[in-house]
């Protein structure tokens, strides 16, 4: 299980073409090539945890929540995106 409080470590491809799906942060984007920057579900980082803006239960993994983010939804209004 992914532990809170463990030191997630970046994984540096730099001669990796930007269109590759490669695994940041151990785990890859949920949606490559996206707008997203939400981290995969994986068994170790389950979309387990709520968007700390709206509530919306288990739109984030841990990793996502450790990197301070938002659901797609609440990310794409504070940007001015998605005719909110």
């Amino acid at each position: 299980m992914f532990d809170e409080d463990e030191d997630i470590d970046y994984v540096y491809h730099g001669d990796q073409d930007e269109d590759e799906d490669y695994p940041i942060d151990g785990v890859g984007f949920q949606d490559p090539g996206g707008n997203s920057s939400l981290r995969r579900e994986t068994t170790e980082n389950p979309r387990n945890r709520p968007c700390p803006t709206c509530g919306t239960p288990n739109t984030l993994t841990p990793i996502d929540v450790r990197r301070g983010y938002q659901c797609n939804a609440c990310a794409d209004r504070a940007e001015g995106r998605g005719g909110y």
